[in-house]
């Protein structure tokens, strides 16, 4: 079950387990007045490889194959320039 946290019109917070179905309203727990619930963002963590950008750089066949084949279509043409002159 999710946590959920909520906050009252005098503007004690607390954190509540709740199933998800459960309704966003709730008496506080400390003073009794209307409680709703908050908005937060969940933690998140990227495990694993392929998350950052630095994970494609370790691979040495990535950036250099490229570079490679552009140096090798520039000697391509300038050796078919060469030739015709």
């Amino acid at each position: 079950m999710p946590t959920y946290d909520y906050r009252c019109e005098k503007g004690h917070r607390y954190e509540k387990r709740e199933p998800f179905g459960s309704p966003t309203e709730h008496a506080c727990e400390k003073c009794g007045k209307t409680a709703l619930r908050q908005l937060s963002v969940p933690s998140l963590a990227f495990k694993g490889s392929g998350f950052y950008i630095t994970d494609s750089r370790n691979k040495s066949g990535g950036g250099s194959s490229s570079s490679s084949s552009s140096s090798s279509s520039s000697d391509s043409s300038s050796s078919s320039s060469s030739s015709s002159d």
